[in-house]
């Protein structure tokens, strides 16, 4: 199929978002069941809307129907990620300093994989955590390469 379906949808999408000052978050093409989904994720500050959504959709579904990178059939999906929002690059740490994270990693960290905290900084390709263990908290310091997943992680108090 030459180039992923993912790496064409956002090569797509971008001058789209771009025109609506909207950010790209996540693209992914996924099998539920006997279905296809192309999922778009887009945001912007303070949120988007089902109306920008739509746009977006129309607009890309157009652009795909014309490069078709997919043969089968599949549904396409654009919204916003969500209050666990992924984050990927190391922008989107950046953009979210102080806010609690949960990160995953390939390779055991203090004996621990999981981590979830405040976001304390990212310097040099090194995200800082405030983990809270039982009553206190420590900092843990996670290379950007170790990151398998990472989201915004949301918390009840």
């Amino acid at each position: 199929m030459g180039k992923k379906v993912t790496e064409t949808t956002e090569e797509l999408v971008q001058p789209i978002l771009d025109d609506m000052n909207l950010e790209l978050v996540d693209t992914e093409f996924v099998k539920e069941g006997k279905n296809w989904f192309l999922r778009v994720y887009i945001d912007k500050e303070g949120g988007v809307d089902i109306e920008e959504c739509g746009k977006v959709s129309e607009a890309l579904s157009e652009k795909l129907d014309e490069a078709e990178p997919v043969k089968d059939p599949y549904y396409l999906e654009v919204s916003s990620p969500g209050v666990e929002r992924p984050l990927k690059k190391e922008q989107d740490f950046i953009d979210h300093t102080g806010e609690n994270v949960y990160v995953k990693v390939y390779k055991a960290i203090d004996g621990e994989k999981e981590f979830e905290g405040k976001l304390r900084s990212v310097e040099n390709g090194i995200v800082n955590l405030e983990v809270k263990v039982k009553t206190r908290t420590k900092n843990v310091e996670i290379p950007f390469d170790q990151i398998a997943k990472a989201h915004l992680a949301v918390t009840f108090n």
